[in-house]
């Protein structure tokens, strides 16, 4: 039952609790933009996409790929700066990863982050060596909801995404997953846990989560 499954984990808001810092980064970009929105429209519109895609979004006109990078790495710095000092794993994440070590599941990062937030979020937390495969926005052209990250995380780990399991916490996220083909577990940090009810299963952190069992209780059918 165990053989032949992977686990595939978005970064922010699965792998850290970040998106409180990201709203107050996007707050301070957008104010200095000359924008304001609303929480439902950071929801809705930004949490869980590329830098590329919601900040065309918000501009509302063409950009080139130099302004794209450089209004990303400018949000990316502003966020970078706030976390710094706070950044921790989500909760019971570090054991869960040593499990899966342990248990020979191979597991992997697909993420919307830039690298530039990879590298940060990993060598600050020391758990880059417990993924076999990251990818960041720089792989994929089309960002979520569209499944292309995460076929391509599974692949990347030569997995068929019907074997996958992503942890994903935002709405458009789940929807790459569904997308994809994946079993979807909602981390229930940026959305509550009935707001993910529609996920395969529901977490709240990695506290007490057995690979094994999940594994076993997503593909019993």
């Amino acid at each position: 039952m165990l053989k032949g499954k992977a686990i595939i984990f978005d970064m922010d808001g699965v792998i850290i609790d970040s998106n409180p810092y990201h709203k107050i980064a996007l707050q301070q970009f957008c104010a200095a933009h000359g924008f304001q929105l609303t929480d439902d429209e950071l929801l809705k519109r930004i949490y869980g996409r590329t830098n590329n895609d919601w900040i065309t979004n918000l501009f509302e006109r063409p950009l080139t790929a130099q302004e794209l990078d450089d209004l990303g790495e400018e949000k990316e710095r502003i966020f970078r700066s706030l976390y710094k000092k706070d950044i921790a794993p989500l909760a019971g994440l570090p054991a869960f990863l040593k499990e899966l070590k342990r248990q020979g599941i191979p597991s992997a990062i697909g993420t919307s982050a830039p690298r530039s937030n990879v590298d940060f979020v990993l060598d600050e937390t020391g758990l880059r060596t417990f993924f076999d495969v990251i990818l960041d926005q720089s792989d994929v052209r089309r960002g979520k909801p569209d499944p292309e990250i995460y076929c391509k995380t599974a692949a990347a780990l030569n997995f068929p995404t019907q074997d996958c399991i992503v942890f994903e916490d935002s709405l458009s996220g789940i929807l790459s997953a569904r997308a994809a083909g994946t079993k979807v577990v909602g981390v229930a940090t940026t959305h509550t846990p009935k707001e993910l009810e529609h996920t395969d299963f529901v977490v709240t952190d990695f506290n007490n989560l057995d690979p094994s069992h999940l594994i076993r209780t997503l593909f019993q059918a």
